[in-house]
C-alpha cells in the first residue's frame, strides 16, 4: 500500500520573498569549495565574504536598520573552508580554514562589538581543514577533516579524542548521526565509510558510494540507520542515493538528476524528512521527501531563483514561522544578497499543526564530553514547537564564556567623536595579529597567532578601532573624465598581445597601440588631440614582425622601443609634430636574443639603458647609444613572466614560470644575488618594486587559480613572502601600476571591469584596501600617466588611460577633501623628476649611482593645507531629548507647536506680491517662480492658523472639563484609542457599565477563531472595552470629587 501513500507535504510550495526581505549589500566569496559557505543559528547568520579569512555576520531576525547591518569577523589568515554553529548555543561559532586550524568564537549580541580573538584554537593540522561539525548531543565535541585525516576533538581540552583512519584520499564530507554515536565520511577514493569513534578508529562498514571521484556530500536522516549521499556517476551525472547501514552493500534507492558542473549541497531536515538539493552556480532548488519505504525519494516542489546560488543553509526549526505552516526555510547565498526562501504547506486554519511540526531536539546538551566518550548515549530532550509552549530552556556553552560588558559602554563621549579627530589606535586594544583589516593578507603556512576581529560599531571611532589601521586614501574615487578628452573610433586593435605585455603604452604626449593587421603595425595617437579618429587608415609604424611588447623612453618622449617575435628590438623616432605618415625604417635595430622577446623595461635613472627578457631564458641589458647588449643575466629555468628595475637602478628583479622570484645586481655578475619562492600557479605573474625599494610586490595565481598578491622583503627573498592576499578567481593576470608618492597600487587585468586600489605598507597589516573602480564594460588595459598630469587642485592622486574595445579614455582617481582651495601637501609630497636622466649609460655601466631630483607639485597661487588657519569648532547644540526632559508636558506641547508654526512661516512677514509694481516681459520666468513660492507660503500660513485654532479649541475643551478632561486625554494617549473610537467599536452610544459589558461579551464571542472569527477584531474589542472601563472610572472619580466639594 506504500505506493498509494499520500504525503502531507505534497502541496508544499516554495515562496521566495520580496526584495525588501533580502539581506542585501553584501559581498559573498566565490572561492572554489564544496562546502556550504553559509550557516545559520536561531539568532545569527554567518557567511564567507569576498575577503579571505573574513566572515560576514548578520542577525537572522533583525528589526529596523539592524536587519541590514552586516558585521565582519576576521577569523583566519587564509580562506575559511567550513563553519558551523553549535546546536545548543546560538552565539558559538566554529570555523575551519586553509591555514590548518579550527577556531571557536563567541559572537556578541545585538549592538556589541565582535571578538578580537578566538576562545579556542585547535590544531594546526598537516593540511588545510576541509570539514567540521559540532556533535549533536554533547557540548564541546566536534569532528574535523584535513586531507585524509578525520579527528574527533574535545574542544575544552583542545586535544583530539581519536583519529579515524583508513581514508585513501581527500575526505570530502564527515557528519555525525542524529544520535551522535556514528560518523559517516565520504572520500575522494569513492568510498562511503561508517565509524563508531568510541569503539575503534577504523571503519566498521564501507562501500562504494558514487562512481565518480568529484565532490560527494552526506546527510543523516532522523535515525542512525539511514543516510543520504550526493555525488556524480560515471557519466558525470549528478545523483542522490539513500543508504541503510544495516544493508550497506547497495543503496536503498537512487535518483539521477542531470549533468552539471556544480556539486549538490544536500540540506536535509531529519524531523520532516524533506531534502533540498542546492546546486552551486545554478538558479534552481529541488525539494524531495525522503522516507525509508518505497518510493524513497519523492519529488515535492522546485524553486527557480532570481540569482546564481553560491551557498545554501537551513534555518533551525525553532526559528520557523510555524503558525504560517513554514516547514523549511533555506537561506540562499548569492554574490550580493542573502535570500530567505520559505517552504509552506497550505492550510486553511491559522493554528499550530502538530502533524507538520513534531517535537524537535532542544537546546540543552544531553551529556558532557567525558561522559559521552565513556559510552553515555543519552539523547537531547525534545521540545514542542507550539508557540504556546515557549519559551524553552536556553543554554550558554562554557567553552567560550561570554565577554564581560565594559564599564564605560554607557559613556556617550566616545560615541560622539567627530570624523577625523579619532585615532585608530585609541579605545581598543587587540593582540598582535596577522589580520587587522578586511584587506589584510593571509600568510603562508599555519598560523597560531590569534586574529583580530572586524566588526561594525555605532560610532566611527569604535569602527576604526575594530578595523585597525585604515588608509587615508580609502575614500579615493575613480572617475572617467569628460568625453571631450576621449579618443574614439579606434579600429583594428590587437587584443591578443602576450600576457607579459600591458597591451599598450603611453607617456604624457602619446599613446602607442598595436594593431591587428599583418606586419606588426603600431598606431601612435596624440593625447593633445582627443576626439573621433577618421574612418580612414591611420599612419603607423611598420614593425615587420608581430609585436610582443613596447615601451616609451622615459627621457626621450619621441622614442619608442618595440619588441617582436623575431627576437629583435626596434627603436622608432616619432616626429615632434606627431606621426603623419607610415614609417617603415626604425632608428635602430637591436639583435642578440635567440628567441622571441617577452618584456622591455627602461632604466629609471640612466639614459639609453634598456633591459629585455626573452624565451631564451636570458635577460639582456642594452646600451642604446652603442646599439649592443652589454650585460647578460642567467639562472632562469623557465619562461620569464616579468622584470622590474629597483627605484635606484642598482638591482633588477624577475619572476619566472619555475615558481621563483630572483633579484640581480646586473653590474656584479650574471647570476642572481638572491631568490625565493614565488606564486604557485604557472599562468602568469608580474613584479614591481614598492615601499621605496624595500619590498617587492608580485601578482600571480595560487594552485587553485585564484589571483593573489605576494609582498616580499627585498633583502630576504629566501624566507618567502611577508604577506599574501587573495583577491578573486579570474583568467587574466593582474597588472600592477604603482605610485611611489602615495604608496598606492592599481591592480586590474585584461578583460576585467574592476580596478583594485590598495595602499602598501612595509609592516603589518601590509595591505590597506581603498575604494575600487568599476566600469560597466571590460577594458583591454590600464596604464598610469606621469604625476605631472594630475590636477592637484582637484586632489587628483593618479591619472590613468583605460583602453576599451574602440576608445581610449582617461580615468582620474581623486580624494574627497573639504578645503580644496589649499594645496594638499599631506598627499602630494615632492615627486621624482622621471623625465630627466641622472646618469649616462656609460657612467652607469662603469658603476656610478645617483638619485633623481625632486619637484614640488604645489601651484604658485596655492598655500599648503598644513599652514592653513584652523577653523573654530562648531558649538554643538544640546539634543532635543535632553532639552525636553527639563520641561513639563504642557511646555513640551507648546514649544513643539511653536516650532512647527515657525517653520511654516510668520504671518507678519510681508508677501512678495506687496512689492510688485510691474513685471517686465523678459523677467516673467523669475516672477512666475516667486508666485509659486508665494502660493506655498500662503497655504503654509493658512495651515499654521488652522493648527493654532484647533489646538486652542482642544485646550479650551479640556479646560472646560477640568481635571477629568485631562485624565481622559491621558487615557486616550496611553491606550492609543480615543473615547469616540472605543464607543464605535462596541456600538455604545451612552456610557453605562451594563451596556458596555453586554456588547463586549457578544462581540467577543462572534469574533472567536473557533467560529471563524478574526483574532485581530477580537483584540480590538478587548482594547475598546479597556478604554471604556477606564473612562467609567474617571467619571466615577469625578462624581466623588464633586460630592466632597463644600457648598457655598
Amino acid at each position: 500500500m506504500n505506493r498509494f501513500r499520500v504525503s502531507k507535504f505534497r502541496h508544499t510550495e516554495a515562496r521566495p520573498p520580496r526584495r525588501e526581505s533580502w539581506i542585501s549589500d553584501i559581498r559573498a566569496g566565490t572561492a572554489p569549495s564544496c562546502r556550504n559557505h553559509i550557516k545559520s543559528s536561531c539568532s545569527l547568520i554567518a557567511f564567507n565574504s569576498d575577503r579571505p579569512g573574513v566572515l560576514g555576520i548578520v542577525p537572522l531576525q533583525g528589526q529596523g536598520e539592524d536587519k541590514r547591518r552586516v558585521a565582519h569577523l576576521g577569523c583566519h589568515s587564509d580562506l575559511v573552508t567550513d563553519l558551523d554553529f553549535s546546536p545548543f548555543d546560538d552565539f558559538l561559532l566554529a570555523t575551519g580554514s586553509a591555514d590548518r586550524t579550527v577556531k571557536l568564537w563567541r559572537l556578541p549580541g545585538p549592538g556589541q562589538a565582535l571578538p578580537s580573538a578566538p576562545g579556542v584554537v585547535l590544531g594546526p593540522e598537516d593540511l588545510p581543514v576541509e570539514v567540521l561539525q559540532f556533535h549533536p548531543t554533547s557540548d564541546g565535541i566536534l569532528v574535523s577533516a584535513a586531507g585524509t585525516t578525520v579527528k574527533v576533538w574535545d574542544a575544552a581540552k583542545q586535544q583530539p579524542l581519536t583519529e579515524l583512519a583508513a581514508h585513501g584520499d581527500l575526505v570530502q564530507s564527515a557528519v555525525w548521526s542524529r544520535d551522535g554515536a556514528l560518523v559517516g565520511t565520504a572520500c575522494k577514493d569513492k568510498q562511503l565509510r561508517i565509524f563508531d569513534p568510541r569503539t575503534k578508529p577504523r571503519a566498521s562498514q564501507s562501500t562504494q558510494a558514487h562512481e565518480n571521484s568529484r565532490d560527494s556530500r552526506l546527510a543523516w536522516m532522523g535515525t542512525w540507520e539511514h543516510l543520504v549521499s550526493t555525488g556524480f556517476n560515471q557519466m558525470r551525472e549528478r545523483e542522490v542515493k539513500l543508504w541503510d547501514t544495516r544493508f550497506f552493500s547497495s543503496a536503498l534507492a537512487s535518483l539521477t538528476l542531470d549533468t552539471s558542473l556544480g556539486c549538490l549541497v544536500p540540506l536535509l531536515d531529519p524531523d520532516s524528512g524533506l531534502l533540498v538539493l542546492a546546486g552551486k552556480g545554478e538558479r534552481q532548488l529541488y525539494c524531495y521527501e525522503v522516507v525509508p519505504q518505497q518510493p524513497a525519494l519523492s519529488p515535492v516542489t522546485q524553486c527557480v531563483l532570481e540569482s546564481v546560488l553560491r551557498g545554501a543553509a537551513l534555518v533551525p526549526r525553532q526559528a520557523l514561522a510555524v503558525m504560517s505552516c513554514e516547514v523549511l526555510r533555506v537561506l540562499q547565498l548569492s554574490d550580493t544578497a542573502i535570500v530567505p526562501i520559505g517552504y509552506h504547506v497550505p492550510r486553511k486554519a491559522v493554528e499550530f499543526h502538530e502533524d507538520l511540526f513534531p517535537d524537535t531536539a532542544g537546546c540543552v546538551p544531553a551529556t558532557d564530553p567525558h561522559s559521552w566518550w565513556a559510552g553515555d548515549n543519552q539523547q537531547v530532550q525534545k521540545v514542542s514547537l507550539n508557540p504556546a509552549c515557549r519559551p524553552h530552556p536556553s543554554f550558554t556553552s562554557c567553552l567560550v564564556p561570554p565577554a564581560e560588558p565594559l564599564p564605560d559602554t554607557a559613556q556617550p563621549a566616545v560615541m560622539e567623536t567627530p570624523v577625523g579627530d579619532a585615532d585608530a589606535s585609541e579605545g581598543f586594544s587587540s593582540p598582535p595579529s596577522s589580520l587587522t583589516s578586511p584587506s589584510t593578507p593571509s600568510s603562508l603556512g599555519p598560523s597560531l597567532s590569534s586574529t583580530s576581529g572586524i566588526g561594525t560599531s555605532p560610532s566611527l571611532r569604535s569602527l576604526q578601532s575594530l578595523l585597525g589601521p585604515s588608509s587615508k586614501f580609502r575614500h579615493a574615487q575613480g572617475t572617467v573624465l569628460h568625453r571631450d578628452s576621449h579618443i574614439t573610433n579606434l579600429k583594428g586593435l590587437n587584443l591578443t598581445t602576450p600576457g607579459e605585455s600591458d597591451g599598450f603604452c603611453a607617456n604624457k604626449l602619446r599613446v602607442a597601440v598595436p594593431l591587428l593587421s599583418s606586419g606588426g603595425q603600431v598606431a601612435v595617437l596624440e593625447l593633445r588631440k582627443p576626439g573621433r579618429l577618421p574612418d580612414t587608415a591611420l599612419p603607423t609604424l611598420q614593425n615587420g614582425a608581430a609585436v610582443t611588447d613596447l615601451a616609451w623612453d622615459p627621457f626621450d618622449p619621441h622614442r619608442l622601443a618595440v619588441a617582436g617575435e623575431d627576437a629583435r628590438i626596434r627603436l622608432w623616432r616619432v616626429p615632434a609634430e606627431g606621426l603623419e605618415e607610415v614609417l617603415t625604417t626604425p632608428e635602430t635595430v637591436l639583435t642578440g636574443h635567440t628567441e622571441k622577446i617577452c618584456s622591455l623595461r627602461f632604466h629609471p635613472l640612466a639614459a639609453n639603458v634598456l633591459a629585455s627578457s626573452s624565451y631564451d631564458l636570458t635577460v639582456r641589458i642594452w646600451d642604446l647609444q652603442a646599439g649592443a647588449d652589454r650585460l647578460k643575466l642567467q639562472g632562469h629555468q623557465d619562461q620569464i613572466f616579468s622584470l622590474a628595475w629597483s627605484p635606484d637602478g642598482q638591482q633588477l628583479a624577475t619572476v619566472c614560470k619555475d615558481g621563483r622570484v630572483r633579484v640581480y645586481r646586473p653590474r656584479s655578475g650574471p647570476e642572481p644575488l638572491q631568490e625565493g619562492p614565488g606564486p604557485k600557479g604557472g599562468r602568469g605573474a608580474r613584479i614591481v618594486w614598492v615601499c621605496d625599494g624595500r619590498c617587492l610586490l608580485v601578482s600571480g595565481f595560487d594552485s587553485q587559480s585564484e589571483r593573489q598578491l605576494l609582498l616580499y622583503e627585498a633583502e630576504a627573498l629566501a624566507g618567502g613572502p611577508l604577506a599574501v592576499l587573495g583577491l578573486d578567481v579570474a583568467p587574466s593576470t593582474l597588472l600592477p601600476s604603482y605610485d611611489p608618492d602615495t604608496g598606492l597600487v592599481l591592480l586590474t587585468g585584461k578583460g576585467d571591469t574592476r580596478v583594485f586600489l590598495y595602499e602598501l605598507l612595509p609592516e603589518s597589516p601590509f595591505f590597506l584596501e581603498c575604494n575600487s573602480f568599476t566600469s560597466p564594460d571590460p577594458h583591454k588595459g590600464l596604464v598610469l600617466l606621469p604625476k605631472t598630469e594630475c590636477d592637484v587642485r582637484e586632489v587628483e592622486l593618479m591619472r590613468c588611460l583605460r583602453l576599451r574595445q574602440s576608445s581610449l579614455e582617461p580615468v582620474a582617481f581623486r580624494l574627497p577633501r573639504v578645503r580644496k582651495e589649499f594645496f594638499q601637501d599631506d598627499v602630494f609630497p615632492d615627486t621624482a623628476v622621471i623625465w630627466e636622466p641622472v646618469l649616462s649609460a656609460e657612467a652607469w655601466l662603469q658603476g656610478a649611482n645617483g638619485q633623481p631630483w625632486l619637484l614640488s607639485l604645489q601651484p604658485p597661487d596655492m598655500s599648503p593645507v598644513s599652514q592653513a588657519p584652523r577653523e573654530a569648532p562648531a558649538r554643538r547644540a544640546p539634543s532635543s531629548a535632553q532639552y525636553l526632559e527639563e520641561k513639563s508636558d504642557q511646555q513640551k506641547k507648546e514649544e513643539l507647536l511653536n516650532a512647527m508654526v515657525a517653520k511654516l512661516g510668520n504671518r507678519e512677514d510681508p508677501l512678495p506680491q506687496d512689492s510688485f509694481e510691474g513685471v517686465d516681459e523678459d523677467e516673467w520666468a523669475k516672477y512666475l517662480a516667486q508666485i509659486i513660492v508665494m502660493g506655498v507660503q500662503v497655504v503654509g500660513r493658512a495651515f499654521a492658523r488652522a493648527l493654532r485654532q484647533e489646538f486652542a479649541a482642544s485646550r479650551a475643551a479640556a479646560d472646560a472639563r477640568g481635571r477629568a478632561g485631562h485624565r481622559s486625554a491621558a487615557a486616550s494617549n496611553l491606550s492609543g484609542l480615543s473615547l469616540q473610537e472605543a464607543q464605535q467599536i462596541l456600538n455604545v452610544s451612552k456610557l453605562s457599565p451594563e451596556e458596555v459589558q453586554k456588547n463586549y461579551e457578544h462581540l467577543f464571542k462572534v469574533n472567536d477563531k473557533s467560529v471563524g472569527g478574526s483574532f485581530y477584531l477580537q483584540s480590538k474589542v478587548v482594547r475598546a472595552k479597556e478604554r471604556l472601563d477606564e473612562e467609567l472610572k474617571i467619571q466615577a472619580q469625578e462624581d466623588r470629587e464633586k460630592g466632597q466639594m463644600p457648598h457655598t
